[in-house]
């Protein structure tokens, strides 16, 4: 077992919202991006079983972001990772970007705030309102006694007199942090199943984003609200020990490309932690598996939206079938079991051939996978 009792102490910032679509993970990101910009070391957790906003929040910290979840993971292993960011991470900030509305889910946002200590700041989409936005922001603070609320964050306002109108409706207790006006400069596409991966745009296009959400923030006065905050106290937790040579000798070949990118930053760690070398390769673009792979991940993502590239890639097919003819271990989940099939069928109704290490078709529609 872990050793535990040693505690960490960090400023730490919890982001919730009312409801989904208010603009957590675009103004998590970017103020994890004025804080970098302003020196800060900032380590930022998405609370949830989520593998796209992770994607944008570490372009925003330029750090690893992990995945907290109380009921897949548990609670000490969840403060375990923010332990161990603090400490082996060097982090001096604390972000945590909440899932969907502050109280949805039998473990919910509020839940993982009050359990570690994290004081919240909502997010609110104020484009249909204005004092009711007050009136939203108090009641769910007031709703729950166990954690804290520090402050409001009012998202798309129309102008300088409508984010006035939501800060003079607040309470002293529960300042107005910061009003964004509506900035299409900022804005992050979606599709199903989340945002569009950072991957698939232009470099200096989430960049300009990142840096001009940042701007906006630090123009509205956020910082020296987040200034205010007193460190939080992390504790280490006693969780079962890896066996550091479980894996030792072992290569895990990862696929990454914009067809596959949905894994969990903390399954690789553990990875790493039993012994076990890393390394990458694209099924889109590059002709064989890593030679020295002696199992290879093929996660979930996209492959619909690239069929046709994983198709004419014969040479990787080839590789990837003499890798399963010879025996070697292959984990296939979600998007990557699509790939593992004979035929993909995409939402346009296209037919793509696939690895065929699999019998079966697998067929994309329009709503439910």
């Amino acid at each position: 077992m872990a050793n535990s009792g040693s505690v960490a102490c960090c400023p730490a910032l919890f982001l919730s919202a009312p409801a989904s679509g208010s603009g957590k993970t675009t103004i998590t990101a970017c103020l994890a991006r004025l804080l970098h910009r302003h020196g800060k070391r900032v380590r930022v957790f998405k609370f949830g079983p989520d593998y796209l906003d992770p994607q944008i929040l570490e372009r925003g910290s330029k750090a690893p972001v992990v995945q907290l979840d109380l009921w897949m993971a548990g609670e000490e292993w969840c403060k375990q990772q923010i332990y161990r960011a603090v400490t082996e991470g060097k982090a001096d900030f604390v972000l945590v970007e909440g899932a969907m509305g502050l109280y949805d889910g039998n473990d919910c946002s509020a839940d993982l705030a009050a359990k570690f200590g994290i004081p919240v700041a909502l997010v609110m989409d104020v484009r249909a309102m204005a004092q009711t936005a007050a009136a939203i922001a108090v009641g769910l603070r007031n709703y729950r006694d166990d954690f804290d609320m520090v402050g409001v964050i009012a998202n798309k306002c129309g102008s300088n007199y409508h984010g006035q109108l939501v800060r003079d409706a607040l309470p002293d207790d529960l300042p107005l942090w910061a009003a964004l006006k509506r900035d299409e400069s900022i804005e992050l596409p979606e599709r199903h199943l989340g945002l569009v991966q950072p991957s698939e745009q232009k470099e200096d296009w989430i960049e300009s984003r990142l840096e001009s959400g940042a701007d906006l923030l630090e123009e509205a006065g956020i910082l020296p609200f987040v200034d205010t905050l007193k460190p939080v106290p992390f504790m280490s937790q006693q969780i079962p020990a890896v066996c550091p040579d479980a894996l030792l000798g072992k290569t895990i070949a990862i696929a990454r490309d914009d067809a596959f990118s949905f894994t969990y930053t903390a399954n690789i760690t553990l990875l790493q932690d039993m012994g076990a070398k890393i390394c990458y390769f694209s099924p889109i673009r590059d002709d064989s598996i890593p030679t020295e792979a002696t199992a290879v991940w093929l996660p979930g993502g996209y492959p619909e939206l690239h069929a046709k590239a994983l198709s004419e890639n014969t040479s990787m097919i080839s590789s990837l079938k003499q890798f399963h003819e010879d025996g070697k271990p292959i984990l296939a989940e979600c998007g990557g079991f699509l790939y593992c099939m004979d035929t993909l069928i995409d939402l346009e109704g296209n037919s793509f051939r696939m690895a065929g290490l699999i019998q079966g078709t697998g067929t994309m529609k329009v709503k439910g996978g």
